[in-house]
């Protein structure tokens, strides 16, 4: 049984999907990545390497109101971005449910 790794474009981990797990993923199906909670839509799902994802967001938590919600790539094109106290550059999204500000760091894949 072969297994196809992809790496997450969030936090580069590798996801590894066996031909049994592609076999049950379809075309508009949601895999989350355990390790930062990026979740990426199933966009192409052929036979090989003939599969791709497409990032739809990163799920948070907030830590004003403890709520979950999803950090899009459009919620993060519309934030601003600042230094944060330690001098790193960081982005600046709102909370939909209690509207907090919340400062956001994402590191760089290698």
């Amino acid at each position: 049984m072969t297994t196809l790794e992809i790496e997450c474009p969030v936090c580069a981990e590798v996801l590894e999907l066996t031909d049994a797990d592609r076999a049950e993923l379809h075309v508009g199906d949601v895999i989350v990545c355990d390790s930062c909670n990026a979740e990426m839509e199933v966009t192409r799902s052929g036979e090989g390497e003939d599969f791709e994802l497409e990032l739809l967001g990163v799920l948070t938590t907030c830590p004003n109101c403890g709520e979950e919600f999803d950090v899009t790539e459009d919620m993060l094109a519309a934030a601003g971005t600042v230094q944060s106290h330690d001098g790193v550059e960081v982005s600046v999204v709102t909370c939909p449910h209690c509207r907090a500000r919340i400062e956001l760091e994402f590191e760089e894949a290698e």
